[in-house]
């Protein structure tokens, strides 16, 4: 601050504390959503656990390999990813940490992106990467129904051959403090010996189920609403973790803004009691 003017500090202190008042709003805004957003998790965890918990029965006591949704399309090694991210910045590593997981694991591999939010399109787009479709890019705005249509494109793509598999990248919401990037795939359907192996052994015990027209039709129809659910799950879970994390971060910007003004107060009264002592000085030695 050597050689800086009153004046000029004057204008600095004014200038961060305008920053201070916009990252104050930001964090409580961030703040409101963020409760919005948590109650839509918390609605959407027990569907999603039931569904899959569902999914995981039926693949367990499969025995027809032969079902659509269980096996990888041998004729392309092409990968879709569902990428979530959000539509603004100012979140922390929220956007960082979910594109460069998903970055990261489409390395090596023939990908195809849908993005969900603005900055994922942004980023897959100047990668060269191809994007599927940028209609569902306004994250903010993807509604329970998109979820499903979202689903359905997906199911129809895998089943047309298009794609040997189809992946999610999201960010889970752990807490208010903790978000994880997490990535989960979709399609294939785990097939019953690979159930069987994770599960271990006790989990043989198959019970008998009776499908109603036929297994081929149940499963054509219960895999598009438990993709759709997975879908609309994982959405909820990244827009909590975006309000998350744009809260933290704008409490700590505000923070730091409140040392610096803090900081730049310290520096003004140094240099205002420099002038003052400098012209005594000068009156002093005039006389």
């Amino acid at each position: 601050m050597a050689g800086v003017s009153t004046k000029e500090i004057k204008n600095r202190i004014r200038s961060m504390e305008s920053t201070k008042q916009i990252t104050k709003a930001m964090e409580m805004v961030a703040a409101s959503k963020l409760r919005h957003a948590q109650a839509q998790v918390l609605q959407a965890r027990p569907y999603f656990e039931l569904i899959y918990g569902v999914i995981h029965d039926i693949a367990r006591n499969n025995t027809d390999e032969t079902l659509p949704y269980m096996h990888a399309n041998s004729g392309t090694e092409t990968v879709c990813y569902v990428v979530m991210a959000g539509d603004r910045g100012l979140a922390g590593g929220y956007n960082s940490n979910v594109l460069k997981a998903a970055y990261t694991e489409m390395q090596g591999r023939d990908a195809v992106v849908l993005p969900i939010g603005k900055k994922a399109a942004e980023f897959f787009h100047l990668r060269g990467i191809p994007l599927l479709s940028e209609h569902y890019a306004d994250a903010e705005h993807v509604s329970v129904g998109d979820c499903f249509s979202v689903a359905r494109t997906l199911c129809k793509a895998f089943l047309s051959g298009q794609f040997c598999e189809v992946r999610i990248v999201y960010t889970t919401f752990v807490s208010v403090l903790t978000q994880k990037a997490a990535g989960l795939k979709l399609l294939p359907i785990e097939t019953r010996a690979d159930i069987l192996a994770e599960d271990g052994p006790d989990a043989s015990r198959a019970a008998d189920i009776l499908y109603d027209p036929s297994p081929r039709e149940v499963f054509r129809a219960i895999i598009p609403e438990y993709l759709g659910g997975v879908i609309y799950g994982a959405l909820c879970e990244s827009r909590a973790s975006e309000q998350a994390a744009r809260r933290s971060a704008m409490d700590t910007a505000t923070q730091n803004a409140e040392e610096m003004i803090e900081n730049l107060s310290h520096k003004f009264n140094q240099a205002r009691q420099a002038a003052i002592t400098q012209e005594i000085t000068e009156i002093v030695a005039g006389s």
